[in-house]
């Protein structure tokens, strides 16, 4: 019987933690998208940085949005040299925190 007190305290307590948990979402203009390709490119290149959760690549408005967990700050020199390593061109960057 004393499980289920506990169990739902664990429960509880997890939900909280994940709704806690924000992070920002970086919505980059990127020259130079224009295949499936240069999308997993970019992609992967994006992947691979340290605190970033999820991208998502819209190849016709040219647009890669980064998402980055909690404490995680990506600035626009940081995913310029990223952009540009993959071998695109970073046109602007707008950033904003996540619900």
């Amino acid at each position: 019987m004393k499980a289920i007190p506990l169990l739902l305290t664990s429960a509880v307590l997890l939900w909280s933690g994940m709704t806690v948990a924000a992070g920002t979402q970086y919505d980059l203009r990127v020259d130079g998208l224009a295949c499936p390709f240069c999308a997993y490119g970019i992609e992967k290149k994006l992947k691979k940085t340290r605190g970033v959760t999820s991208v998502e690549i819209d190849l016709e408005r040219g647009v890669v949005v980064v998402k980055a967990g909690e404490g995680a700050k990506l600035n626009e020199a940081r995913l310029k040299q990223l952009v540009k390593d993959a071998g695109f061109t970073l046109r602007s960057m707008t950033e904003k925190p996540l619900p």
